[in-house]
C-alpha cells in the first residue's frame, strides 16, 4: 500500500510539471494508471479526476503571468467547460475508436501550428472560430486529453500575441475548467478508483505549481517549440499504435 501511494504521489508530481510545461500529463499518468493494474476506462476517469488538482496548482503557481487576464479567462472559461462536459458525456456513451483515429492527425496539426508566429492564424478571441476552436479541444479535453494541452496552447498562441509563458497560463486554467466539468460528470457516473485519486491527485497540484516556476525561465519561445516537438512525438506514437493495431 504505501508503494502505491508514493508510487503514485511521485507520477502525480512529474505528471504535474509536464501538464504545465508541455502540456502531455496524460501520456505520463494515464500510462501509469494501467501499469498499476487499473482497467482503460478507469484510469482515464480516475486520472481526468485527479488532473483537476494540476489545474489548481498551476493556477497558484501562474500567478504573475494571470495578472490582468481574470476578466478574459472567465470568459472564454465558459467555452472550454460546455466542451470538457460535452466530452465526458461522448466518453460515457460512446466507443473511443472515432477519436483514436482522428487525434493523431490534430495533435500532429496543432502541433505544427505552434511554430507559426503567435497571433499568425487570423483568429480573434471573440471570434466564432476561435470559440469554436477552444470548444472543440475542450471536448476533446473531457474525451480523454492525452496532450489535449497541446490543442489549446496551439489555438490560444494563434488567438494571442502574448509571450508563451503568459499563453501557457491561460491553457492550463482553461484546460483546468475542461478537466473540472468533465471531473464532476466521471465523479457521478464513471467507475472511479478512488484509492488512486487521493495520492495520485496531490502529486498533480505539487507538481502543476512547480511548472509554471520552470515555464517562466525558458528563453524566447523554446516553450512553444519544445511543445511542438512533444506533440509531433506523441501524435507519432499515437498514430501507430491506432493504425498498427487490429
Amino acid at each position: 500500500m504505501i508503494e502505491w501511494v508514493l508510487g503514485l504521489a511521485g507520477v502525480g508530481i512529474a505528471a504535474g510539471i509536464v501538464s504545465t510545461v508541455v502540456s502531455l500529463a496524460s501520456v505520463v499518468s494515464y500510462p501509469a494508471l494501467l501499469a498499476f493494474g487499473l482497467p482503460p476506462l478507469t484510469a482515464n476517469v480516475t486520472n481526468t479526476i485527479s488532473l483537476l488538482f494540476a489545474g489548481l496548482g498551476a493556477a497558484a503557481g501562474s500567478r504573475p503571468e494571470l495578472k490582468g487576464e481574470g476578466a478574459r479567462v472567465l470568459r472564454l472559461g465558459w467555452v472550454t467547460a460546455l466542451g470538457g462536459a460535452a466530452g465526458a458525456a461522448l466518453l460515457l456513451v460512446t466507443p473511443a475508436r472515432t477519436f483514436e483515429l482522428i487525434m493523431p492527425w490534430l495533435i500532429a496539426a496543432a502541433s505544427l501550428l505552434l511554430i507559426r508566429p503567435p497571433g499568425g492564424a487570423g483568429l480573434h478571441e471573440h471570434g466564432t472560430m476561435a470559440r469554436l476552436a477552444m470548444f472543440g479541444v475542450a471536448i476533446y479535453i473531457g474525451y480523454f486529453g492525452a496532450a489535449g494541452g497541446i490543442l489549446m496552447f496551439a489555438v490560444l498562441s494563434a488567438v494571442f500575441d502574448h509571450t508563451p509563458a503568459k499563453v501557457n497560463a491561460m491553457k492550463n486554467v482553461l484546460t483546468g475548467l475542461a478537466n473540472a466539468v468533465a471531473a464532476v460528470a466521471f465523479a457521478l457516473f464513471g467507475p472511479v478508483e478512488w484509492s488512486a485519486v487521493a495520492p495520485l491527485a496531490a502529486g498533480f497540484l505539487l507538481g502543476g505549481w512547480i511548472g509554471p516556476k520552470i515555464a517562466r525561465r525558458l528563453p524566447g519561445h523554446s516553450l512553444r517549440f519544445l511543445a511542438a516537438a512533444c506533440g509531433l512525438a506523441v501524435a507519432a506514437k499515437l498514430g501507430y499504435d491506432t493504425y498498427t493495431s487490429p
